[in-house]
């Protein structure tokens, strides 16, 4: 963290600045036309399996595993599914570079992945693809731009890429800043990342539109025991983000010691039983695709806490089970819905008529701890539901779930700040 660059004239560092902030904005209108690409192909392969028999659908993650795996093997030359822990991987590790046969390879495995149902987000892949953008163009001009304005890039992509997949541009980039240290941020890089995401953003919504992603009512009071309720959630989610993280882990470890032969078969026979489970629990697809739609099943106040912590508990095996596949995907839309079905499942013993507050409050807590990024997660709220009233006791539950979420995380990556 410390700049151990000789000083430059102030001409000169205004000069490289301007050059710095230029490039993010380019990085950031290629990566907002990447994601919303990329997206447009993946909810199409959606809508398209939705209207297949049951069956289908309950066997199509399988078929999305083997195509991802034969993709990252024959045109990524034997490249992991890892797309955010790539993203890591380069911000720490300078030799570490992201080229563009990686890039189409993880590009189409991920299709493949969402596309089939597989229940990870969007967001992996828009992170990759936009951290790959700016290190291929600081690839391309390593006489203009030194290593250290590289990690600007990267930080730049990666922030650009999440402020697209969920038309966040604040959340983008404080998510890029957050992510790569534990307990701390990366330093120096703010405006870049500000710059991306705000122009991704902006190239995004003009071709997909604002609407927020999650869609939820009501403007919560301050009151005493809510609060309280976002504390106690606040340790649960903490102990539940603990627990996932670690199954999430060793699933990445079988995916990386495991024959595809094998993993790949029982992977997919794992989430025909998941799939299975849940329609007969809830007679729903609660786990195909990302989980915006079991989020809004969650919300209704008809549903028992008792089911609905049963759909938390299948959600976190599926999505576990595609990462020990070979899955491409993302991982911070499974920890949201994770959180909001937890938040759900508490709520009602708070407050049975405001089943969204908690679902919120929930989904804050949830991602605030699995991917150590407490900030990120109270900005995403604020943004995805467009309702600033649930940042406090959502700040509150983040915070606290943290602290209980000791040093887990979701991704081997991260690292602990050693000042400067």
């Amino acid at each position: 963290m410390n700049d151990d660059e000789p000083r430059e004239h102030p001409r000169v560092a205004v000069h490289r600045r301007t050059r710095v902030l230029l490039l993010a904005a380019i990085v950031g209108v290629l990566t907002g036309l990447g994601v919303a690409g990329f997206e447009e192909v993946v909810v199409r392969g959606l809508d398209a399996l939705a209207d297949l028999p049951l069956w289908v659908i309950a066997l199509a993650p399988t078929l999305g595993l083997t195509v991802a795996t034969l993709v990252l093997w024959r045109i990524g030359r034997g490249a992991s599914p890892a797309t955010a822990d790539e993203y890591l991987l380069a911000f720490h590790d300078p030799r570490h570079r992201l080229g563009a046969r990686a890039l189409a390879a993880r590009t189409v495995a991920g299709i493949a992945t969402l596309a089939s149902g597989a229940p990870m987000g969007l967001e992996g892949p828009s992170i990759y693809l936009g951290a790959s953008v700016g290190d291929i163009l600081q690839q391309r001009l390593p006489r203009v731009f030194s290593p250290r304005i590289r990690r600007m890039l990267l930080v730049a992509g990666a922030a650009a890429g999440v402020a697209a997949i969920f038309r966040a541009p604040a959340t983008g980039a404080v998510f890029a800043l957050e992510v790569p240290y534990q307990d701390d941020f990366a330093r120096r890089m703010l405006a870049p990342a500000l710059v991306a995401s705000a122009s991704s953003y902006l190239v995004f919504v003009a071709i997909h539109g604002t609407a927020p992603i999650l869609s939820v009512t009501g403007s919560p009071p301050f009151s005493f025991k809510d609060l309280t309720a976002a504390l106690v959630l606040g340790v649960l989610a903490g102990l539940g983000a603990r627990g996932f993280a670690r199954m999430l882990l060793a699933a990445k470890l079988v995916a990386a010691r495991t024959s595809p032969w094998v993993r790949v078969p029982l992977a997919g026979a794992g989430l025909v039983a998941c799939f299975v489970v849940t329609r007969v629990l809830a007679g729903e697809n609660l786990t195909t695709g990302p989980g915006y739609d079991t989020i809004r099943w969650a919300l209704d106040p008809t549903r028992s806490a008792w089911l609905v912590v049963a759909i938390l508990v299948v959600r976190c095996v599926a999505t576990s089970t595609t990462v020990a596949g070979g899955g491409v995907g993302g991982l911070f839309i499974p920890l949201v819905v994770a959180g909001a079905l937890a938040g759900r499942a508490v709520g009602g013993a708070f407050n049975a008529l405001d089943t969204s507050l908690f679902t919120v409050i929930g989904a804050a807590a949830f991602l605030g701890a699995g991917y150590r990024v407490p900030l990120a997660a109270v900005v995403f709220v604020a943004e995805a539901t467009g309702r600033p009233g649930f940042v406090v006791p959502g700040l509150l539950a983040a915070v606290v779930a943290e602290l209980v979420m000791g040093r887990t995380s979701v991704t081997a990556y991260q690292r602990v700040a050693t000042g400067g």
